[in-house]
């Protein structure tokens, strides 16, 4: 059985990916998921980490995996799939496929930011991620933003980009600067017309977790 490791967001946590994780195991993968270093706690938990400490508890995942594992599958989210991107280089002979979800190479798109203001939910959640994150754990996710542009001409990986219309957070151009970037001859992009950042959760989920299914099959068949 081959195995899935799945890295959430920032100040996310693992149900960002659940649906995603579950629907592999489904489908005969054995799934990882982890809560990053700092998060799913406290407000102080995130201040005293760092974008060091959230790569370092993803390397210590996929090292896990690896004692056992002669390959593995990297599913990242936001800046899950940074961090994923970080480790498909720095461990590249024993990745077999990389899958971006949502990557904010890009981040914040105003216009769509807009758009979902218009709901008093969304406003809510805004308010709430807004006064809950430290300003010094937002400049860590920015540096790690800034920091994986050295990265992403050195994947090799065989890679899919997927990425929504409607992200209130990330650019849609981002998924088109890592497809003509990123520089492995197997990667495909998949652009969600009815989906917003939260890509395992949108109403085209069912496609968007078959994509990623058939995805792996064929870089691993």
């Amino acid at each position: 059985m081959e195995s899935c490791l799945f890295i959430h967001g920032f100040t996310g946590g693992e149900h960002e990916i659940s649906p995603l994780s579950q629907f592999m195991e489904q489908h005969n993968y054995r799934s990882r998921t982890f809560t990053l270093k700092g998060h799913g706690g406290s407000r102080n938990d995130l201040l005293h980490s760092d974008r060091h400490d959230w790569q370092q508890s993803a390397e210590d995942e996929l090292t896990e995996l690896l004692k056992t594992d002669e390959g593995v599958h990297l599913i990242g989210f936001s800046t899950g799939a940074l961090i994923a991107s970080h480790l498909s280089v720095r461990y590249k002979p024993w990745i077999k496929s990389l899958t971006l979800l949502s990557t904010p190479v890009f981040p914040l798109n105003p216009v769509e930011i807009l758009k979902t203001l218009a709901s008093f939910s969304m406003l809510k959640t805004y308010i709430n991620k807004f006064t809950s994150t430290p300003p010094k754990a937002t400049r860590e996710f920015q540096r790690l933003v800034r920091e994986s542009f050295s990265i992403y001409p050195h994947i090799e990986t065989p890679t899919l980009i997927v990425q929504g219309k409607r992200d209130h957070l990330v650019k849609t151009r981002s998924a088109d600067y890592l497809q003509h970037t990123i520089p492995t001859t197997q990667k495909q992009v998949l652009l969600v017309d009815n989906s917003g950042h939260m890509v395992c959760h949108c109403e085209d989920r069912d496609r968007i977790m078959s994509e990623v299914l058939h995805f792996i099959q064929s870089v691993g068949s």
